[in-house]
C-alpha cells in the first residue's frame, strides 16, 4: 500500500467538539439542521451546506456546492480550522460502550484502487459517484475520510500500542454517547514504511468517495502534462482499522408495499423456507432470517442452501435477494425501488416494528450481520455483495481531519 502523511486541516484547541460532525449520508437535511442549530462552527455546514440556503434548494445544485467551499473557507479563515505545518499521520479511536477502535488517519494513492490494492465490495450509484467527484472537485478537499479495513499487523499494532499512552490531540464525548480521540504519530515515516508491507485494504464504507477520489485523480493527471504521481491530488484521505477491531452490524429491510396480497407472499415464501413463529426477532446465527409481519416475529430457514463455494451466494441478504426480493416482491434492484427501505443495525429491531405498526412498511425482516471474514472474502473474488449488505458503527466523524488537494 502506498500511504502517505498529509498536512491536515484540523480544529484549533477546544474547538474539535463543536467541529466534529455526523458524515454527510446518515442524515438528511432536516435532521443536518437541528444537529447544527446554534453552532457557526459545525462541521455540517460543509458537509450539508444546503442547510444554509432557502428550505426547498436541491442539494445537488450549483450554489450548494459554492456554499460548502465558502463555509469551509470561513472555519480557515477564522481559525477555527488550523493547518499543520508538516504533513503527519494521526491515530483516532472511537469508543461505543465496551467497544473501541483504533483507525490510522492517513491519505492513500489512487493508483492503489485503479489497480485492485483498495478492495471493494459494492457497486457505486453514478449520481452519488458525481455529487462526490464535483463536491470534492469544488473543495479541493477530502472533507470525508473513506473507511478501510485491513489485516492485522503486528508491527502497526506496536506503533499503535506506543502512541496511545502520550498526550492526545482532541478527547471529547459526542452527543451520542460515542468517544473520540485522535493522537499524532511522532515518525509518520514508520508508518509508511509498515504500510508498504500491507497488500491491500478493505473499503469498509466510502465506496464513492474511494471512486471519486480516483476519478479526481484521473480528471487532473490528465489535464496535468507534467504529472508525477506524487501530486496531492494523486491521495485521498482514508482511516485504517485492523480487521478484529470491527463491528459490522446487521442491515435489516422495510418492504414498503406488496404486489399482491399478504396471504399471497406467505404462501409463496413456503416454497422456499420453513417458517416458524417462535417470536424471536433477531437470527440467532447466519442462515436465518427472522420476519416481522402482521405482529408477530417468524425465522425463516431456507429450504436449499446455495453453493457454498460462492462467497456472495453464501451471504443471508443475497439469500433474501434471490429468494424472496426478486422472485416474489419483483424487487430485482433494491437501489432502485421504491418498494424497499433498509434501516441500520444500530437501531435495534423495535425500529423495524415501528416502520410496521405505524404503516410506513408492510413487513420487515431482521438480518444476521455480514461478517469481516464474508467482507473480505467477497472483495479477494472480485465480486461484489448485494446493496446494504452491512453496516459499520461507529461512524466517522467528520472535520477532525481534512485533507486538501494542494
Amino acid at each position: 500500500m502506498k500511504v502517505k502523511a498529509f498536512k491536515a486541516w484540523r480544529p484549533a484547541e477546544g474547538k474539535a467538539e463543536l467541529v466534529a460532525s455526523v458524515p454527510y449520508d446518515v442524515v438528511d437535511t432536516r435532521q443536518a439542521a437541528e444537529l447544527a442549530a446554534g453552532n457557526p462552527d459545525s462541521f455540517l455546514h460543509v458537509v450539508r451546506a444546503e442547510i444554509d440556503l432557502p428550505e426547498g434548494t436541491n442539494p445537488y445544485c450549483d450554489e450548494v456546492y459554492a456554499q460548502a467551499k465558502a463555509n469551509l473557507e470561513r472555519l480557515k479563515t477564522d481559525g477555527v480550522l488550523i493547518r499543520e505545518e508538516q504533513p503527519s499521520i494521526y491515530l483516532y479511536s472511537q469508543q461505543m460502550g465496551e467497544h473501541v477502535q483504533y483507525g490510522i488517519v492517513a491519505t492513500c494513492h489512487v493508483e492503489d484502487y485503479e489497480t485492485g490494492k483498495i478492495k471493494i465490495h459494492e457497486k457505486t450509484r453514478r449520481v452519488k459517484e458525481e455529487d462526490r467527484i464535483r463536491y470534492v472537485d469544488t473543495q479541493n478537499a477530502n472533507t470525508g475520510p473513506v473507511f478501510l479495513a485491513y489485516r492485522d499487523s503486528e508491527k502497526i499494532n506496536k506503533v499503535v500500542e506506543a502512541v496511545k499512552s502520550t498526550e492526545p490531540l482532541y478527547k471529547f464525548t459526542a452527543e451520542d454517547g460515542v468517544a473520540h480521540t485522535v493522537w499524532k504519530f511522532e515518525d509518520p515515516a514508520v508508518l509508511e514504511e509498515a504500510f508498504g508491507e500491507i497488500p491491500a485494504t478493505y473499503v469498509a464504507d466510502g465506496h464513492h468517495r474511494s471512486a471519486s477520489a480516483a476519478k479526481i485523480g484521473a480528471m487532473r493527471r490528465a489535464a496535468n502534462p507534467n504529472h508525477t504521481g506524487d501530486e496531492p491530488y494523486n491521495y485521498f484521505l482514508a482511516v485504517m482499522f485492523p480487521e478484529s477491531e470491527l463491528k459490522i452490524l446487521a442491515y435489516n429491510r422495510v418492504i414498503l408495499s406488496l404486489p399482491g396480497t399478504k396471504d399471497e407472499f406467505c404462501s409463496a415464501l413456503k416454497d422456499h423456507f420453513t417458517i416458524e413463529a417462535n417470536g424471536i426477532a433477531s437470527p440467532r446465527k447466519a442462515g436465518e432470517i427472522c420476519m416481522y409481519i402482521d405482529g408477530v416475529w417468524s425465522t425463516l430457514t431456507p429450504k436449499y442452501l446455495p453453493n457454498e463455494s460462492d462467497p456472495v451466494a453464501v451471504l443471508d441478504v443475497s439469500i433474501l435477494q434471490n429468494d424472496v426480493l426478486a422472485p416474489i416482491l419483483n424487487i430485482e434492484d433494491p437501489r432502485e425501488s421504491n418498494d424497499i427501505d433498509f434501516v441500520g443495525g444500530i437501531k435495534g429491531t423495535a425500529e423495524l416494528e415501528k416502520w410496521v405498526k405505524d404503516g410506513r412498511a408492510e413487513l420487515a425482516f431482521s438480518m444476521y450481520p455480514t461478517s469481516m471474514e464474508q467482507l473480505f472474502a467477497v472483495a479477494d473474488a472480485g465480486m461484489l455483495m448485494p446493496p446494504k449488505s452491512t453496516w459499520f458503527e461507529p461512524k466517522l466523524r467528520s472535520g477532525l481531519l481534512v485533507n486538501t488537494l494542494d
